[in-house]
C-alpha cells in the first residue's frame, strides 16, 4: 500500500513539473492601491491572481505589487467588509480599485432553525457554524469527533470502544436527570436519531456500545454543520429543542470548472495513543514468592531467574509488555467519490464512499458504505418553482465490538490484570486439540485471544435519510414550501460463544433485530420584505409539522448448545429465549416567526410553536414554547447617523433572547404496561412495571436567557464572540421509592430544578498577512458552565446517576450535576488534636477505609478551550488544534484493580519493592490520644489496602482530576497550483498527511485517557473501568478533481 501511495504521487509530481515548463510564460509586475469609498486606504486586502495561487496583500497604504503572467489576467480582490471585485489586465502595469461597503458580510447568510437562511448579524442568540471541509481534514470515522475543540460551549463525550464506538454531544450542560441530554440533530431540515452507547452501563454485564446514529453520516457529504446552543435559537423545535440543534447541511450541485468529478483516497495507519502504566519489574506470585496459578503480579523481582511456568516448562523469569504483543496495527482506508455539478437550472451532487478500518483490538473491525444523491432543480414560469430531493443511504458492519466493565468477556481488563512474567502470546492459539480454552488458569479470566475468535458478535445497519421539498415562489416576497422527510434504520445483530470457556456450558447463540423508523410532514409560508413601512422591514414564517417514531425489536437466545458449535435456535437444551418489544409516538406541531428589521441595524425576533405529544396525557398534551430574542447592530447605526466609530472598529453588535422550550416524555412514562412472556413450564405470562405512574405527568421544561456581544477590529482581521447565558429546566422526571408493600417499588413525579449558568467566548484573528502569501490565523473557542441541582424534592434530596457499589455519580440538591460520591481514608478528627486531618492507621501501620458515600468531587469541567492554528503559503498548509479540559473528576475502577493485582506502576518505586512506612498515626496503646506511624508494611499489604478493600478499594485513593491537554490533530497538506494544470483533466490535486490524538501534553490517570469514560449511554461519565486503549492515526490523503 505504500509503495502504492508514492507511485502515485510521484506520478503527479512529475506531471506538474512538465506542465509547469512547457506553459512558463513572461512575468510583469503589476502595482496599485486599493481604497474603500472614502478614500481611505484598505489595508490587507487580498489581491489574488484569478485561477492561480499567485497573490499578494496591501500594506497599510492600501498599496499592493502583484506579478502575473503573460495576457489575459485577471486579478481578483477582495477583503472583509467589502464587495469582491475583478478587474483584467490591460496594457498598463498600474491599477487602483475602489471596492464597495458590504456591511451584511459580516453577518454572511447562516442556516438556522427549519432550514431557513438568515443574515447572522440579524441573530438575537448564540450559534456557530463549523465549515464542511473542517470536519474532512480532521479525518475521523465519526463526524461527531471531528467537532472538539471548534465549538464554543459543545462538549464531546467520547468511548475508547474501538472504531465503531460511540460520541455524544453535550452544548451547555445537562439539563435533564433521567432522559437524553444530547441536541436534536437535523439534516436538511429533517430531525433524524442520534441514539448514542449501551442499552445499559450495568457494572458486571453492560450491553456492547452500538455507537451513536450520527456516525452514519459521511463527513465528505457535509457542507455545514450551524450549532444552535441554547433554547432561544432552536425554540422553534419547541418540545425536542431543549438541549439545542446541530443543523446539517449536505452539498448540493454547484457550478463547477470541468467535470465536477472529485475522487479522495484516505489511507493509514492506527496505534495505540496511551494505556495504562504497568510496572516491568516484578512477576507472578504472592508475598514475593513465585506461584505459577496465582493471578497477581506480587512475585519475586524478574531477573531471569528460572522457574516453572504454567505449563510446566522451566523459563527465565523476565516481564513481558502484553500491551504491546497483544494488539495489532490497525489499519484505516477511507475511499470516496464524488459529482457536484450545475447543468442549467438543476444543481445535482452524488457520491460513494467505503470505509474500512481494521481496529488494534484482533477481530473487531467496521466496515461503512456510504452513497448520497441530491439534485435540486427550479423549473416552471420565472424557475418560481423549486424541487429539492435527497437520498442518503448508509451500511454498518461492525465485527466484534469490544465488550466493556467487569464482565469476563472484557478483554483489557485481562490485560491490564494480567500477571507480568506471562507472555499473552503464549495463549495463542486459544485452543488446545480438545477444543477448550487454553489458560493459566488464574481467576475467572477469559484468554484474549479466545474472545476474538471463539466469542463474536457481528451487526449489520442498513440507514436511510431520505428528503424531498417542494416550493413556490409566488414573489419575490413571498414563498410556500412543503417537506417530507424520513430516517429509518434496519439493525441485524448475531453473537455467538463457541464451547470449551467457562462462559456458557457447550457455548450460546443469539439473534436480534431492530427496527426504527422516523417521518416529519411538514408546510412553512414565508414572508420577507424591507423597508415596508419607510425602513422597517420584516419577515413572517407560518408553518406546521406531523412527526411519526416506531420501533420494533425481537431478540432470541439458546444456551447450551446440544451439540457444540452448531449455531441454531433450536439447538439449546432449552427452549430458545424469545423477547420482543415496540413503542411509537408522535408531536403534531404548529409555529411561527415574525421578526422586525429597522434599517438594517435592530432586530427583533418573536417565534412560538405550539406541540401535542402523545407521549402526555390528553389534559396536558398541549404545550407552547415562545421565544424573544432582539439584535442591535450598534455599528452599522452610527454609521447611518453620520457619526461612525473610530475605523479600527470594524463591526460591533449587541444581542440578547428568552426562551421557553421542552424535553419530551419518552413513550408510555403515564401508565401501567405490562410485558408478555412464559413460565417455566410454557405458560403465557404477563407481569406489570413496578413503578406507579401518573397520567398528570408533564415534559420536562426549560426556560433559558441570554446576552452576548460582538465585535471585528482592523478592519475585520481580528474578532471576539462572547455570550452569558443561564437556563432553568423545572418538572424533572423523578422516580420516588415506595414501600414494597403497595405492590410497586417506585413512583414517577415531575419535580426538581437545574441550572446551567455560563459564559462562552470565540477569538479569531488574521494573525499574519503578508504580499509573500504567508498568512496565520488563529480560532479559539473557550467555555465555562455551571451545572447545578437547585432542588429536587422534600422526599428525596440526593438522586442517582449510575455508579457502582461504593462509587455512585449523583445529582444533590444545592450541588453540581454529577457529584461523585465514595469512601475516604480514615483520618484523625479532632480539632483539638495536633494530628487532626492525619491519616489514622490501623495497629499494623495501614490505611483504613473511613466514611462512605460522601461527597468527593464531582464530574463536570470547570472550563473547555480549543485553539486552532492554521498557516498557509501559497499552495501548502498547515493547521493543528490544540483541545484543553480543565477541573472535575473521574474515578478509575481499572487503576484500583491493578493496583490491587500489583501490575500498577506505582507499586513499584525505583525498580524496588521495599517496605512503606506510612505517614499517619495510630491509636496510643497506653491512652486515647494517638502517636505517629512506626510500622512499615509490604507493598502488596499497602496496596490491598488501599484498593482491593471491598470491590473497588478507597475511593478517595483512585479519584482523579480529569483536567488534560492535547494536541487533538495536526494537518499537513499541498495542493499544486492550478496554472500546472491547465492543460490537463484535472482541476484539482492535493496531497495531505493527517496525524490525531497527537499528544497528550498533560494529564493525571498514570497513563489513562481522561476521555476514557466507562459508557456514553448513562448521565454519569465520572466512571472509568477496564477501557481499551485510545488511539493514534497517522493518515495519508489524495485528493483528484476533474
Amino acid at each position: 500500500m505504500r509503495n502504492f501511495i508514492t507511485k502515485r504521487f510521484l506520478l503527479c509530481m512529475v506531471l506538474s513539473f512538465f506542465v509547469s515548463l512547457a506553459f512558463a510564460q513572461q512575468t510583469r509586475t503589476i502595482s496599485g492601491t486599493v481604497k474603500d469609498e472614502k478614500g481611505a486606504p484598505i489595508s490587507f486586502a487580498a489581491v489574488q491572481v484569478k485561477g492561480t495561487t499567485t497573490g499578494a496583500t496591501t500594506d497599510d497604504n492600501g498599496t499592493f505589487n502583484v506579478a502575473v503572467n503573460g495576457e489575459g489576467a485577471v486579478l481578483v480582490f477582495s477583503s472583509l467588509g467589502y464587495k469582491t471585485k475583478e478587474i483584467p489586465v490591460g496594457e498598463s502595469n498600474t491599477i487602483n480599485v475602489v471596492l464597495e461597503s458590504n456591511s451584511s458580510e459580516l453577518g454572511e447568510v447562516v442556516v438556522t432553525a427549519l432550514g431557513i437562511e438568515r443574515e447572522k448579524k440579524s441573530l438575537g442568540y448564540a450559534m456557530q457554524e463549523v465549515e464542511g471541509e473542517t470536519l474532512v481534514e480532521a479525518r475521523e470515522p465519526n463526524v461527531v469527533n471531528a467537532l472538539s475543540g471548534k465549538v464554543a460551549g459543545l462538549q464531546v463525550i467520547r468511548s475508547s470502544n474501538g472504531p465503531a464506538g460511540s460520541s455524544k454531544i453535550i452544548l451547555r450542560g445537562n439539563n435533564s436527570l433521567t432522559g437524553d441530554n444530547q441536541p436534536l440533530i437535523v439534516v436538511d431540515g429533517i430531525p433524524i436519531s442520534n441514539a448514542t452507547g449501551a442499552i445499559n452501563n450495568d457494572y458486571w454485564n453492560p450491553s456492547l456500545d452500538m455507537g451513536n446514529g450520527l456516525s452514519d453520516i459521511n463527513a465528505e457529504d457535509i457542507a455545514s454543520i450551524s450549532v444552535l446552543k441554547g433554547p432561544a435559537a432552536a425554540a422553534l423545535y419547541g418540545s425536542r429543542a431543549g438541549n439545542g440543534a446541530i443543523l446539517i447541511t449536505t452539498k448540493s450541485g454547484i457550478p463547477q470548472k470541468g467535470l465536477g468529478i472529485t475522487i479522495s483516497s484516505t489511507v493509514g495507519i492506527e496505534s495505540i495513543f496511551t494505556h495504562p502504566e504497568l510496572q516491568d519489574s516484578f512477576g507472578q506470585g504472592s508475598n514475593g514468592i513465585y506461584d505459577n496459578r496465582s493471578n497477581l503480579s506480587w512475585g519475586p523481582k524478574a531477573e531471569g531467574q528460572a522457574v516453572e511456568n504454567w505449563n510446566g516448562e522451566n523459563v527465565p523469569l523476565q516481564t513481558y509488555d502484553n500491551i504491546e504483543n497483544y494488539f495489532q496495527r490497525g489499519i484505516r482506508s477511507n475511499q470516496s467519490v464524488s459529482l457536484q455539478q450545475q447543468y442549467k437550472s438543476t444543481a445535482l451532487y452524488t457520491s460513494y464512499s467505503r470505509l474500512d478500518d481494521q481496529s488494534i483490538i484482533p477481530g473487531t473491525k467496521l466496515t461503512r458504505t456510504n452513497l448520497m444523491a441530491r439534485a435540486i432543480t427550479d423549473f416552471g414560469k420565472e424557475d418560481r418553482w423549486t424541487i429539492d430531493t435527497k437520498i442518503q443511504y448508509s451500511r454498518s458492519n461492525a465485527e466484534n465490538r469490544p465488550i466493556g466493565g467487569s464482565n469476563t468477556s472484557n478483554s483489557y481488563g485481562t490485560l491490564y490484570m494480567l500477571p507480568r512474567s506471562l507472555d499473552i502470546r503464549q495463549f495463542n492459539p486459544p485452543v488446545n486439540e480438545e477444543g477448550n480454552m487454553i489458560w493459566y488458569g488464574g481467576g475467572n479470566q477469559i484468554n484474549p485471544y479466545w474472545n476474538s475468535k471463539y466469542n463474536l458478535n457481528e451487526d449489520i445497519r442498513d440507514r436511510y435519510i431520505m428528503n424531498g421539498s417542494l416550493k413556490y415562489d409566488f414573489t419575490n416576497w413571498l414563498t410556500a414550501e412543503i417537506k417530507a422527510g424520513a430516517d429509518k434504520y434496519y439493525t441485524n445483530s448475531e453473537a455467538k460463544v463457541y464451547a470449551g470457556s467457562p462462559i456458557v456450558a457447550n457455548g450460546r447463540y443469539s439473534l436480534g433485530k431492530q427496527n426504527f423508523t422516523e417521518t416529519n410532514y411538514s408546510a412553512l409560508l414565508t414572508a420577507k420584505q424591507d423597508n415596508v413601512f419607510g425602513k422597517l422591514g420584516g419577515m413572517v414564517i407560518l408553518g406546521s409539522n406531523l412527526m411519526s417514531q416506531q420501533f420494533s425489536e425481537i431478540y432470541s437466545s439458546s444456551g447450551g448448545l446440544v451439540v457444540p458449535d452448531l449455531f441454531s435456535l433450536n439447538n439449546g437444551v432449552s427452549n430458545p429465549t424469545v423477547g420482543q418489544g415496540f413503542w411509537q409516538k408522535k408531536i403534531n406541531s404548529i409555529y411561527g416567526s415574525a421578526q422586525l428589521n429597522w434599517d438594517g441595524y435592530l432586530f427583533l425576533d418573536v417565534t412560538g410553536r405550539n406541540d401535542w405529544s402523545s407521549a402526555l396525557s390528553k389534559e396536558n398534551r398541549s404545550f407552547f414554547y415562545p421565544s424573544v430574542s432582539a439584535s442591535y447592530v450598534f455599528t452599522d447605526m452610527l454609521e447611518t447617523m453620520g457619526n461612525p466609530l473610530p475605523a479600527w472598529i470594524s463591526f460591533g453588535k449587541l444581542r440578547a433572547s428568552y426562551a421557553v422550550v421542552g424535553n419530551d416524555l419518552a413513550p408510555y412514562k403515564l401508565y401501567n404496561i405490562y410485558t408478555i412472556g412464559k413460565d417455566p413450564n410454557g405458560n403465557t405470562t404477563a407481569s406489570r412495571n413496578g413503578t406507579l405512574f401518573d397520567p398528570t405527568i408533564q415534559s420536562e421544561l426549560i426556560k433559558s436567557y441570554e446576552a452576548g456581544l460582538e465585535m471585528r477590529f482592523l478592519q475585520n482581521r481580528i474578532g471576539f464572540d462572547v455570550a452569558v447565558y443561564k437556563s432553568n429546566a423545572t418538572n424533572q422526571l423523578i422516580f420516588l421509592p415506595m414501600d414494597p408493600l403497595s405492590g410497586y417499588n417506585t413512583r414517577i413525579i415531575n419535580a426538581g430544578n437545574i441550572q446551567n449558568k455560563g459564559i462562552e467566548a470565540r477569538v479569531d484573528g488574521a494573525i499574519l498577512e503578508n504580499p509573500m502569501g504567508l498568512s496565520w490565523n488563529i480560532m479559539a473557542n473557550f467555555s465555562r458552565n455551571n451545572n447545578t441541582i437547585e432542588s429536587l424534592t422534600p422526599e428525596v434530596n440526593v438522586y442517582p446517576l449510575g455508579g457502582f457499589d461504593d462509587v455512585q455519580v449523583l445529582g444533590e440538591a444545592g450541588g453540581y450535576y454529577g457529584e461523585i460520591y465514595g469512601s475516604k481514608f480514615l483520618r484523625v478528627d479532632d480539632a483539638d488534636s495536633p494530628f487532626n486531618g492525619q491519616l489514622l492507621l490501623d495497629e499494623n501501620g495501614l490505611p483504613q477505609r473511613g466514611e462512605q458515600n460522601v461527597k468527593l468531587g464531582d464530574q463536570q469541567a470547570d472550563a473547555l478551550l480549543g485553539v486552532t492554528n492554521t498557516f498557509a503559503y501559497k499552495g501548502l498548509n498547515l493547521s493543528f488544534l490544540v483541545d484543553a479540559r480543565f477541573g472535575g473528576k473521574i474515578f478509575s475502577a481499572t487503576l484500583a484493580d491493578m493496583q490491587a493485582n500489583g501490575t500498577a506502576a506505582v507499586t513499584v518505586v525505583n525498580g524496588a519493592r521495599e517496605d512503606i512506612l506510612v505517614e499517619g498515626v495510630v491509636q496510643d496503646p497506653d491512652g486515647e490520644g494517638y502517636v505517629e506511624n512506626t510500622t512499615a508494611v509490604t507493598p502488596q499489604l499497602y496496596w490491598n489496602a488501599v484498593a482491593g478493600v471491598g470491590n473497588l478499594g478507597i475511593t478517595e485513593a483512585n479519584l482523579y482530576d480529569a483536567s488534560n491537554v492535547r494536541l487533538r490533530n495536526v494537518q499537513l497538506s499541498y495542493g499544486l497550483p492550478t496554472s500546472l494544470l491547465a492543460k490537463t483533466p484535472l482541476q484539482r490535486v492535493s496531497v495531505g498527511v493527517t496525524c490525531t490524538n497527537v499528544w497528550l501534553i498533560q494529564s493525571h490517570l498514570h497513563g489513562l485517557d481522561p476521555e476514557s469514560v466507562y459508557a456514553t449511554g448513562t448521565n454519569a461519565t465520572g466512571f472509568e473501568n477496564a477501557s481499551p486503549p485510545t488511539t493514534r492515526a497517522f493518515l495519508f490523503n489524495l485528493v483528484l478533481g476533474f
